[in-house]
This record gives C-alpha cells, sequence and structure tokens, in this order.
C-alpha cells in the first residue's frame, strides 16, 4: 500500500442522477458531482473552455511601461537580451519570445544559465556579457523577480531592463524600467496562476496589439501549454485555456523542433493530452537543463531545419535517459540518509551530498514528498556551499517557509510549491532543525501521512466502458486544481497477478460481482505490492484505453491496491453476529453452534496474536488484520470465531483494543496467573443459551 489513507470523495446519488438525466454518461456525471457540480447548468460550465483569451494583458502593473520600451529598441535598432531559466517553462518563455522579437527584425541575444556553474537566476557575470556583447534592452523570462541586486547593476552598466517572472515578490522589487508579475501586490490583473511562459505570452499579445492577438495567439499556444503543464500550474482560468487550444493546435504547429520531438518520443500521429505532456515530453526537455544542456532543448525548439531538428531530439532523449540513471542513484542514496533521521527530524526531510548531480536533486526531492508525505529539501554539496531544491507536500507553502529561515540561507526563489535556495554548510544542522520545528507548527503536530484523493468508488461496474471512458476527456486538460480523475473498487477479488516487464510491473485481473477488469500496476514488484490471488482487495486507479496490436481495451492504471476494508456478506454477518452476542441479543441455535469455539481453537488464536503483539503496538485496518489472524489460526469459521476471540480477550483484560473508525490499535497487558476465558460474559451467556435448547 502506497498512501496510508484514502480519501474517498462520495458524490451524492441524487447529483450523479440528476446530471445522468441531463444527459451526461455515468463516469463523467460521477465525477462532475463528486467535484461539487450539481446541475446541468454548472456541468456547462465547468465543461466549457474558451476558444481566446479575454483578459487585457494590460490590466498587468507594468504591461504599458515594458510595451512602451520594447517597443521604442524595436524601432530604434537596439540589441535585446532575453534572459530565460533553464526548465521548461523558462526555456519555452524564451523561445517565445525570442521568435516574436525576430519576426519583428530584432538582433536578439539568448542567454540560459547553466544549472550547475551559473545556478538559478540572473547573474552580474552573464549581464556582463551581453552589454560587451551590444545589449542595451535585457527581458527576463520566468526569472529576475528577486534580482534586485542584478537589475542594480545592469543599471550602472547603462542596460535597462524589464522583469517578466511569475513567481512570488520579496517586499521590495527590482528597480527595473518594469516589473510585470501578476503575484506583485498591487497587480489588478485577476488571474494570478500564470505560468512564467503565461506572461512571456501576455507580453507578445500586448506587444502585437489587439489586431494580431488571435493569430499570436494560434502561433505561440503550443508552446505556452509544454511550459504551463510542465510547471504545474493550476488548470484552471486562463491556464485551461492556453493548455486545451495548445494541445488542440500541437499537430499543426509551426515549430518543427515539437514535432521532432514528439516523433523521437513515440507519440507522433497519436492523440496527445496533458499526460503526455507532462510525463513523456516535458522531462525530454528539462532533462537539458537537468544536465547542463538548456541550450540544446531552446536550439531544437528554435530551429526550422528538420534534419537538424530530429538530431537535437535524439540527444535530448540520450539525455533524458542519462538523467533517469543518475535520478535512481541519488534517490537511493537519500533514501539510506533518511533511515537513519531521528523521527523529530522526518517531518521535512533536509538531505545532502557532495556526490549528487545538482541538476537532478529537484527531481528526487519530489518523488521523496511524494513517498515520504513531507516536503523535502535536496542540498548540493561544493567547496561549503550547498545548493538546494526544494518540493511541497499537501500544499505546504515553501516560500514562507525558507523566509521564515532567510538569516540561514544566502538566498532563495521560487514559489509556494517548488523552490531554490543557497546555503552555507555549516548551517545545514540548525536549517533542519529549524524547518522541522517550523513544518510541526503549521501543520498542528501532526505527523505527516500519506493521503490518496479519489474521486469517488465505481458503484456501478458494468457500466464502466471504454465508451464511458472517452467521455471523460471532456474534463481535459488535467492538472493541479483539476487532477486527472481517480476512482476506487471497493471489495474487489484478485483473480490473477503476474510480472511484466522484465519484473518491473505487475499486471492484474480484478473482478467484481460478473465484471472482469484488467490493471497494469506500473513500477511496483510483486513482493512490494504484497497482494497474491484470491485476496480481496480495494484498487484505486485511472481509466485508460489501452491499445495493443491493433486491439484497444479497456484498462485499470492502478494508483495503489490495499487488502479491502470493505467487508464481505460473510464477513459482515459474522462481526454482525458477535455484536449481537456481546448485547445480549436473541441468536438462533445455527448461530450459536457457529460461534462455539473450544479451547484449543481459542489456543490457536492467542498463539497467533500473541506473535503479532510481541514487539508491541500493533495498529492495523480492522478487517485486513482480522483475516490475516483467520487465515493463520484456521479452522472452520476461522474470521467468525477470531473475531469473537479478540472480543474474549479484551473482556478478561489479556488485551487492549479500541477502534476509531475501521482502524484497530492493540497491545498485550500484562496478567498475573492463568486467566478463565469460559468465565467471559459472552461465553457464559452462549453456553447459557446452549442449556436452555
Amino acid at each position: 500500500m502506497k498512501f496510508k489513507k484514502w480519501n474517498i470523495g462520495s458524490p451524492k446519488a441524487e447529483d450523479v442522477a440528476l446530471l445522468r438525466s441531463a444527459g451526461y454518461p455515468y463516469l463523467l456525471s460521477t465525477v462532475l458531482a463528486a467535484r461539487g457540480v450539481s446541475s446541468a447548468e454548472g456541468a456547462a460550465e465547468f465543461l466549457d473552455r474558451e476558444r481566446k483569451l479575454t483578459i487585457s494583458p494590460m490590466l498587468m502593473r507594468d504591461m504599458g511601461k515594458a510595451v512602451t520600451r520594447i517597443q521604442r529598441a524595436i524601432a530604434s535598432g537596439e540589441t535585446i537580451a532575453v534572459f530565460g531559466d533553464y526548465d521548461v517553462d523558462g526555456i519555452t518563455s524564451t523561445v517565445l519570445l525570442m521568435d516574436y522579437l525576430k519576426s519583428c527584425g530584432v538582433n536578439c541575444l539568448r542567454y540560459i544559465p547553466r544549472r550547475i556553474e551559473d545556478g538559478y537566476g540572473l547573474s552580474k557575470d552573464a549581464i556582463q556579457g551581453l552589454h560587451d556583447q551590444g545589449a542595451t534592452l535585457m527581458i527576463t523570462v520566468d526569472c529576475g523577480i528577486t534580482g534586485n541586486e542584478e537589475v542594480e547593476f545592469a543599471n550602472s552598466l547603462g542596460m535597462d531592463v524589464v522583469v517578466t517572472d511569475h513567481h512570488e515578490c520579496k517586499e521590495n522589487l527590482p528597480d527595473a524600467v518594469a516589473v510585470v508579475d501578476p503575484h506583485r501586490p498591487d497587480c489588478p490583473y485577476p488571474f494570478k496562476h500564470l505560468a512564467g511562459c503565461g506572461v512571456a505570452l501576455k507580453l507578445v499579445l500586448a506587444l502585437g496589439g489587439e489586431n494580431r492577438e488571435d493569430a499570436l495567439f494560434a502561433r505561440y499556444c503550443t508552446l505556452a501549454a509544454i511550459g504551463t503543464i510542465a510547471d504545474v500550474m493550476r488548470m484552471e482560468g486562463e491556464n485551461r485555456t492556453i493548455v486545451s487550444c495548445g494541445l488542440e493546435a500541437l499537430p499543426h504547429t509551426d515549430f518543427v523542433g515539437v514535432h521532432a520531438l514528439l516523433k523521437e518520443a513515440g507519440l507522433l500521429g497519436k492523440p496527445i493530452t496533458s499526460i503526455q505532456i507532462g510525463f513523456v515530453l516535458s522531462p525530454r526537455i528539462n532533462a537539458a537543463g537537468r544536465m547542463g544542456a538548456a541550450d540544446l532543448a531552446a536550439d531544437l525548439l528554435e530551429t526550422d531545419d528538420p534534419a537538424r531538428a530530429e538530431e537535437m531530439a535524439r540527444q535530448l532523449c540520450d539525455l533524458n535517459r542519462e538523467r533517469q540513471a543518475v535520478e535512481q542513484a541519488i534517490c537511493a542514496d537519500a533514501i539510506h540518509q533518511i533511515d537513519k533521521l531521528r523521527s523529530e527530524d522526518r517531518n521535512a526531510l533536509v538531505l545532502s551530498s557532495e556526490n549528487w548531480h545538482q541538476g537532478v536533486v529537484g527531481i528526487v526531492a519530489s518523488r521523496l514528498s511524494e513517498k515520504y508525505s513531507c516536503p523535502s529539501f535536496m542540498i548540493h554539496l561544493k567547496d561549503g556551499t550547498g545548493k538546494g531544491s526544494c518540493r511541497s507536500y499537501g500544499g505546504f507553502n515553501l516560500f514562507a517557509a525558507l523566509e521564515s529561515c532567510a538569516d540561514l540561507l544566502d538566498g532563495f526563489g521560487g514559489h509556494e510549491l517548488a523552490a531554490g535556495f543557497t546555503i552555507p554548510e555549516e548551517n545545514i544542522g540548525a536549517f533542519r532543525t529549524r524547518m522541522n520545528r517550523y513544518v510541526r507548527s503549521v501543520s498542528g503536530g501532526e505527523p505527516p501521512v500519506s493521503s490518496l484523493e479519489i474521486d469517488a468508488p465505481i458503484t456501478c461496474p458494468a457500466d464502466v466502458t471504454l465508451s464511458e471512458v472517452e467521455h471523460l476527456s471532456q474534463l481535459e486538460p488535467y492538472g493541479a486544481g483539476n487532477p486527472r480523475p481517480t476512482f476506487a473498487l471497493l471489495g474487489a477479488t484478485v483473480d490473477a497477478i503476474q510480472s511484466v516487464g522484465q519484473g518491473k510491473h505487475l499486471k492484474l485481473r480484478l473482478s467484481k460481482g460478473t465484471c472482469r477488469f484488467d490493471a497494469i500496476f506500473f513500477s511496483v514488484t510483486a513482493e512490494e505490492c504484497g497482494i497474491a490471488a484470491g485476496m480481496r482487495v480495494d484498487a484505486a486507479f485511472y481509466l485508460q484505453a489501452n491499445t495493443f496490436r491493433g486491439n484497444t481495451t479497456l484498462q485499470l492504471q492502478l494508483i495503489d491496491i490495499r487488502p479491502s476494508l470493505t467487508p464481505s456478506r460473510h464477513e459482515a454477518e459474522a462481526l454482525e453476529l458477535v455484536h449481537r452476542l456481546m448485547d445480549g441479543r436473541p441468536i438462533s441455535a445455527q448461530e450459536k453452534a457457529r460461534l462455539r469455539a473450544s479451547r484449543d481453537q481459542f489456543a490457536a488464536c492467542w498463539v497467533v496474536l500473541e506473535r503479532h503483539l510481541r514487539q508491541g503496538k500493533v495498529e492495523e485496518e480492522l478487517l485486513p488484520f482480522l483475516r490475516q489472524l483467520a487465515a493463520q489460526a484456521g479452522g472452520s469459521e476461522s474470521f467468525l470465531r477470531t473475531a469473537l476471540a479478540l472480543q474474549v480477550f479484551r473482556e478478561r483484560g489479556l488485551i487492549s483494543l479500541s477502534l476509531r473508525d475501521s482502524r484497530l490499535s492493540l497491545c498485550l497487558n500484562h496478567t498475573q496467573g492463568k486467566v478463565d476465558l469460559f468465565g467471559c460474559p459472552y461465553l457464559v451467556r452462549l453456553q447459557d443459551a446452549v442449556n436452555r435448547n
């Protein structure tokens, strides 16, 4: 079980029925109702996708100043430098703006920092180099909002700066000609969640003017969509418009490098959704920046030479494979470090090493945050200085957390969910202590628990068809704030399970009633899964159409699987019968016979239970624990008699037992002398009933 807690939505049956009566299919109606949509009008509004951006870019603070200065530079033939960032958002932002400026006849310079040598954001050396090449105006994209000193340095050289960014602002803004960032406290722009490429797109639309907005949006929406998806922006408002239009335009984009990358990744000619962009295309672009070759990705997106594009696409995919190998090694080392941490240092994972690749620690931080359900801070050490990448978990605000530790840091930047920082090596211990204390303070002292959000359980398995799955695409594009629909099948049976993909993945066959489902569980081995054929399970999954050798079938892509917390009819009857006996309610002669257990049967159950409790307190889900005990104790009616034995042991003082929701807490009590089990009132009551008969 990957997640300790499943938060399963329970959409109102009447809302689902209303939406179905309005013509929406079962699965789509279920997801809409789970997300708070309870009317046909609300569904239509939720599913509607704008065809264009309707908010004027001029509403952004300083956009007018930015447009005036850039247009003056264009008119007077100035050399303009575009200063970007090395991630997908920064690369697409840079290419987008460069392409527009070149179309205006501008002599452009491009600068994307090398992650390892230059680090994040603006640098004085880079600015000096751009100035030496003749740049009189520098435009930042996806960076610059915290570069006060660097902007001041550019000013001292006589170089004007226009900052465009989407990251959180510090109290004092850079002293630039214009600072365009929707997160500025004084910015009236109503949509605050644009990616860096979204802000760059808005700048281009403002430069082109209202008459050219449609044409410019059509040309650049695909680049902006890729950057927006990769930067995990909220998939609502203008982001939803950018991404849906960008995905639709993807097969026809003028950027030949995009086509080359799609071909090399095996996606050319296939339907592309936000899922493919996020998990296939973006990592290949991102790999360039992580491995110190961001310019390669920018060159690929800028080129108009198909042959050159194909060669660069191959190089990017090779870099991505190299990045994957490095990532696996770092992750294994980080997990080894985590195993040695004290419990009080596990609320926020602060890890460091001189052996880690600086460009890859960020993606490992993401994996650790997901695995351990807490924010992660991965620090690459070199010459007494640490360069860290951190990732959030559960909405934790990283930027605010870093601000609380600012006195320990040489610098930091980013936003709520992802950020970077620089720290002296000698401060890491204090940083770990304070960050863990900070996380505990904002979380109320509760230990982190890995949680899986599930839209709804499948209540009508027979209605889950390929056609129903296809209708779910109306919810696209998926992303933060509009996640891919997740479902649960509760109380299913594992009919078959086998390893596939050289033992790296699992293929399962699940059944619920008369319905059968094929399932795939990626990157999980049989040992890790802990599930065997014949077991009763709960499965959490995405629904997908799987095409193999020209045949398309329905498949469950598992996210998690666990021993079922839903009782079978037999188990529910057994638990209800035990409670009737405990409460003194009537039971039939046949039920009395089922309940009667011998001393040997109680002893067998006690031996198994004592083995479990020998190491201390047990906290488990009730039903899986009872099933396990019953299987080990054996005998007929083993589940029923194990459930009764636990209550008898509790009443006789042998164990302490409490139940909260469906979770059992159990521990041994220290007792003196022998204990008369059959003196338990439940068993006395049972024997009296038998004697009366």
